[in-house]
């Protein structure tokens, strides 16, 4: 997710003050090309699918995120910014072309989506409220799973990753706001009566996902670009961590992760409409970019969904030009760490 302030985007909501960074919208300079790089891999030029949203007059942007399909094969896309009452996930026919409303309400400034393997149920993370809410797969009977503090301190819930349980791990960009490393990861468990912190004293860690394995964590830190590796102990519990990935991206930052059924990290940026793709060694492999004259008025690649047993990625990216989806040949097919987060 994005960085940007949240007097646009929970003034959705409650028209308050706060800043929701972690997501996003302040126009970016000139990024360093990270094709370019030494080691820096092939670019994978993406084509547009279709623009699925314009700049909401209540908030003055468009953020696409959370790209996730459900059983039928149609992909659920969320509007951070989107106002009460305005389309907040889209539910998208990406063969036909088509969008239709699949949920909206009056407080939610939602940043993610993924499906539990638990329940089959759809989860929104509220940046704003801390909260994580819950939808039918059709996008009805809205409940909150998940509102209160975490030992002690509200998060700020970014991105979700479920282990094959149905157990979440949530990346919590506490602190970013003050430009402080007080980020989190949160283990909820699949019934949302026990949280706990994994890891502490993240900077602003925002995109989340487990290895092809689900042996450990891949967590990326925006204000430090890179990305962390959390080796899980099987307990429910975190065994080591460090840092595993440093990404050379200039003024563009670390956003949403996910990983395919090879393990290759797809690295989407802020800053570029872009991702970076990485093996699990760290080898830059790949820059998947929006090409040429088609990437003006777009600031960000957020996140992608690759299509469950298929190469097909569909990855949202948003900017001044509105909010469009773009697909590309994945390099591994996709699995549930590469559908949602």
């Amino acid at each position: 997710m994005r960085r940007l302030p949240i007097r646009a985007l929970t003034g959705l909501a409650t028209a308050g003050l706060l800043t929701l960074t972690g997501c996003g919208t302040e126009t970016a300079g000139p990024a360093a090309d990270p094709a370019a790089a030494p080691g820096a891999g092939r670019t994978v030029r993406a084509q547009q699918v279709m623009r699925l949203t314009e700049p909401h007059e209540a908030t003055g942007m468009t953020l696409l995120e959370g790209p996730t399909f459900d059983a039928d094969g149609k992909l659920l896309v969320v509007d951070v910014t989107a106002p009460a009452g305005e389309p907040k996930v889209l539910r998208v026919d990406v063969r036909r072309k088509t969008a239709r409303q699949a949920y909206t309400d009056d407080r939610g400034a939602y940043t993610s989506a993924q499906f539990s393997p638990h329940d089959g149920r759809v989860y929104l993370t509220d940046f704003s409220s801390g909260d994580i809410v819950s939808l039918a797969p059709d996008g009805g009977d809205p409940r909150t799973f998940f509102s209160g503090e975490v030992e002690g301190a509200r998060m700020n819930p970014d991105d979700i990753a479920f282990d094959e349980e149905g157990n979440l791990y949530v990346s919590d960009s506490r602190g970013m706001s003050e430009g402080e490393s007080k980020g989190r990861v949160v283990r909820i468990d699949r019934d949302g009566t026990e949280a706990t912190v994994l890891a502490a004293g993240l900077a602003a860690p925002n995109g989340i996902s487990f290895d092809e394995r689900y042996r450990g964590l891949w967590i990326s830190e925006l204000t430090e670009n890179r990305v962390s590796y959390l080796l899980l102990d099987g307990g429910g519990g975190v065994a080591s961590r460090h840092t595993a990935i440093r990404v050379d991206g200039g003024v563009a930052q670390t956003d949403s992760i996910a990983v395919d059924a090879d393990g290759n990290l797809y690295q989407a940026l802020h800053g570029r409409p872009a991702m970076a793709v990485y093996n699990r060694d760290g080898e830059r492999l790949a820059t998947v970019e929006v090409p040429g004259r088609a990437a003006d008025g777009l600031e960000s690649a957020t996140n992608v969904a690759i299509t469950p047993g298929s190469t097909k990625a569909y990855m949202t990216v948003s900017g001044p030009a509105g909010g469009y989806l773009y697909s590309f040949d994945a390099l591994g097919r996709g699995v549930r760490q590469s559908n949602g987060g």
